[in-house]
C-alpha cells in the first residue's frame, strides 16, 4: 500500500480518507500493485467519468450517496453499500446526480 493508506494492520476509514471538492472529482490511490489497484474517489454533483473501456475488470463499491453507472449504454443507479462490477472491454461511464464516494478496485489479469 502507498502512504495514502493506513499502516499495515491498522483500519482505514474510507469515508474520511477522501474529501469532496466543489465542482471536482477527487481521487486518492491506496494501492497500486501488478495484481491490481485500490483508488478512492469523491465526485461532486454533476461530475462524472465519460464513457471509456478498460482492459481489466473493475469493481466499484459505493461508500456514500449514489452513482449512475452505465455499462454498454444501460444506466443503473448504485447506492451506498452496494457493489457493482464493470466487465473488461465493455464501455462504461459514471455520473453523479448527487455527491458520491466510491472505492474502485481494478483487477489486472496476468497475461496468458
Amino acid at each position: 500500500m502507498s502512504s495514502a493508506a493506513s499502516s499495515a494492520g491498522q483500519p482505514l476509514d474510507l469515508l474520511r480518507a477522501v474529501d469532496y471538492a466543489a465542482d471536482a472529482v477527487v481521487s486518492k490511490t491506496l494501492a497500486d500493485k501488478p495484481a491490481g489497484s485500490l483508488t478512492l474517489f469523491a465526485f461532486d454533483r454533476g461530475q462524472g467519468l465519460s464513457e471509456h473501456t478498460s482492459p481489466f475488470d473493475a469493481v466499484v463499491q459505493i461508500l456514500d450517496g449514489a452513482a449512475e453507472i452505465s455499462v454498454a449504454g444501460r444506466p443503473t443507479t448504485v447506492r451506498a453499500g452496494e457493489l457493482f462490477v464493470m466487465p473488461a472491454n465493455v464501455p462504461h461511464a459514471l455520473q453523479a446526480g448527487q455527491r458520491f464516494k466510491m472505492l474502485l478496485i481494478m483487477i489486472r489479469q496476468k497475461p496468458v
